[in-house]
């Protein structure tokens, strides 16, 4: 069986101590805030800050994955003789798959001896990271790249992405509401609830009236979609508003008994786009 090391991006929104305890390797996307330029983790400017600069009205710029991060991340790996299984941020919200899928054809050719196997997830936050969890948790039992990397495949329609947002306008700005619904919908307190497809494209689901009702809307999706043979954790990913995520993940504990759970913030690369005051809840399903 060969040695080998799962590659992921920043856009799956894990844990740093946990990247290290599994040794993962990320890749980093950039994003620009006043003239600035920051990888993703930057310890320069906490998430915190990053959505303070938001609510200020401050928007940032986001660049997918280049090819030389690309390059400085896969050919230290291949030089150690270890081969690669990489799991990307959807094609259907960023080029960066591509860009990378197109590295790694290039990095096949000069090390022919090597297995690099890149994978669209067209999945996206914690999403993405729990699809990186399940594929680690089988790498670390022992299962090969090849295998691991069918089963990625199989769970990828089964990764349920739920999603609300305290603010209409971020959405309007990336194209997802029209400027009247983000007018009007604010005004009444509307909170939509979105999902991932099995495109990887974002899509609006339905709307309700207030906080709370958004924010248990995400549980009952869950209720409807579970797959309780295949679901032993879930995932919570939010835009600087951990009260609420707290408060979705006693909900869900309540209702399915549930207990391992990870929290973290969605990073600033999707967070740009979906704004402060996001919440978003992952799970395996019977279908997305």
């Amino acid at each position: 069986m060969s040695d080998y090391i799962i590659v992921t991006d920043s856009n799956a929104d894990l844990l740093p101590e946990y990247c290290k305890q599994h040794n993962i390797v990320e890749m980093e996307l950039t994003y620009t805030l006043d003239d600035k330029t920051y990888r993703c983790n930057d310890p320069s400017l906490s998430r915190h800050e990053f959505y303070d600069y938001m609510r200020g009205g401050k928007m940032p710029i986001t660049a997918q994955i280049n090819m030389e991060e690309t390059n400085n991340k896969l050919i230290p790996i291949l030089e150690e003789g270890k081969d690669i299984l990489c799991i990307m941020f959807s094609s259907g919200l960023s080029g960066s798959y591509n860009s990378v899928r197109i590295v790694g054809e290039e990095l096949q050719g000069k090390y022919p001896d090597r297995k690099i196997v890149v994978i669209d997830s067209l999945c996206a936050s914690l999403g993405e990271g729990l699809l990186v969890d399940k594929a680690v948790t089988r790498k670390e039992k022992g299962m090969s790249l090849e295998d691991n990397a069918q089963r990625v495949q199989e769970d990828m329609p089964h990764l349920c992405h739920y999603f609300t947002v305290a603010d209409l306008f971020h959405l309007h700005r990336g194209g997802r509401v029209s400027a009247t619904a983000a007018v009007f919908g604010s005004m009444l307190g509307i909170k939509p609830v979105l999902h991932v497809d099995d495109e990887g494209h974002l899509i609006p689901l339905s709307k309700v009236r207030g906080r709370k009702a958004s924010l248990l809307a995400l549980v009952d999706n869950m209720e409807k979609l579970i797959d309780r043979k295949n679901c032993d954790k879930f995932f919570i990913s939010h835009g600087d508003c951990l009260d609420d995520a707290k408060f979705v993940a006693e909900e869900v504990k309540k209702r399915f008994g549930f207990h391992d759970c990870m929290i973290n913030y969605v990073g600033p690369t999707i967070g740009a786009h979906s704004g402060p005051g996001t919440v978003a809840l992952f799970f395996m399903g019977k279908h997305r």
